[in-house]
């Protein structure tokens, strides 16, 4: 199993999403993918960005080292310039006629289903100016499903 890199991008405090479709359901996920042999960690999450997003970005600082399933998974901090545009872009690891990028877009972190966003407190979101300070202004409530009906 390849090591992967994912990135955040965030603009006006809305973060790069795909929407993605897989297994017959569908979630909201970072850009990211699997390094290739003599690539850097850095390398891949920029190529990623490109591929899945049509963006050219510019790594800020790595946010998080997981490791998980017997790979490692790097989290990046990304730039883009702000006159670029994102498309919805290609998986090249996917078959072309089954691609599971659906849609690229730019969510606030409460327009996100929370199971996808407790994927990404995992990779560092809150080391990212402003989301400690969102969190923070939740307060304690839980959100956790109520499985008790």
């Amino acid at each position: 199993m390849r090591n992967r890199s994912v990135v955040f991008v965030v603009r006006n405090g809305k973060i790069l999403m795909e929407k993605l479709f897989y297994d017959g359901r569908s979630f909201y996920s970072i850009p990211g993918g699997g390094i290739e042999p003599g690539e850097t960690p850095e390398q891949a999450a920029v190529r990623e960005l490109k591929e899945e997003c049509g963006l050219d970005g510019t790594v800020v600082r790595k946010l998080a080292e997981v490791y998980s399933c017997g790979r490692t998974e790097y989290a990046f901090e990304v730039t883009v310039p702000e006159d670029q545009k994102e498309i919805t872009g290609f998986d090249p690891e996917e078959p072309a006629d089954s691609q599971p990028i659906k849609e690229v877009l730019w969510l606030r972190l409460d327009e996100l289903p929370e199971k996808d966003r407790a994927f990404m407190w995992r990779y560092g979101l809150l080391e990212i100016e402003g989301f400690f300070n969102e969190v923070l202004s939740w307060g304690d409530a839980i959100s956790y499903p109520d499985n008790k009906k």
